[in-house]
């Protein structure tokens, strides 16, 4: 595997982001991961890594750049659990769409990528970003994936179920059962705006899972059940439309 620490440009910075891929063949599939909250860390790098090992070029940025350089939570005192939270709150999905293009410039100059093939992922706090990016990106984003996601039908404006109409890419959403972030009925909208959109898109539930499930480090959590289920659907994905 090649992998490297690269820097982006965008409108507002520069953007690291962990990127990796096969040593041989290419030009590869892309692959846009967006981390969750917790921070940019070796635990999605390993992930991250999964994925490409099976032929993708990952690309996963850290969207807290505009305020911190490096951010992790310390999961094991929760001492900066409270500067997570004002982190998130200040990132916005109209700056992940803004962030994106710097990643879509990027992978249009890697002679290593497909940037004809691009699809996204994203966990909890990201859920949402993969799905604002594929309805801000039609023609680019082929397929995308949220993961136990938060906020994904809301009463705003950037809600990202309102732009289930204007998706072109396969939409895949996974929820926990029980998941305080992601209540049911939440998960219900989502599901009834799939349905009057005419997206190309499903939900599917977890049972027995709490929000957190696919996250191998996460203590009282990780379902390893279900984090392969998660597993098998996520390549499924883009192996029907990034191949």
């Amino acid at each position: 595997m090649i992998e490297a620490e690269i820097s982006l440009q965008t409108e507002d910075g520069t953007m690291r982001a962990f990127t990796t891929r096969p040593d041989e063949g290419g030009p590869f599939p892309v692959v846009f991961f967006y981390m969750d909250a917790p921070g940019k860390r070796e635990e999605l790098h390993d992930m991250a890594r999964r994925i490409a090992t099976t032929g993708y070029y990952v690309v996963l940025p850290n969207l807290y750049y505009r305020w911190k350089d490096d951010f992790v939570l310390d999961f094991e005192t929760g001492a900066n659990r409270t500067e997570m939270f004002d982190l998130m709150n200040q990132l916005s999905n109209a700056m992940v769409v803004q962030d994106t293009q710097a990643m879509l410039d990027h992978v249009a100059s890697a002679d290593f990528a497909d940037g004809s093939r691009i699809g996204c992922v994203g966990y909890c706090m990201s859920g949402p970003f993969s799905l604002v990016v594929a309805a801000a990106y039609p023609e680019q984003m082929k397929c995308a994936a949220s993961i136990y996601g938060v906020r994904l039908a809301v009463d705003e404006d950037d809600s990202p179920h309102l732009g289930f109409p204007n998706t072109k890419g396969e939409l895949y959403v996974a929820a926990a059962e029980t998941d305080e972030y992601a209540p049911p009925e939440m998960i219900a909208r989502v599901e009834a705006a799939l349905a009057e959109s005419g997206a190309d898109g499903r939900v599917e539930w977890y049972p027995g899972t709490h929000h957190g499930f696919a996250f191998p480090t996460r203590t009282g959590t990780f379902d390893k059940a279900a984090a392969e289920r998660h597993w098998v659907r996520l390549h499924s994905l883009f192996d029907r439309n990034l191949r």
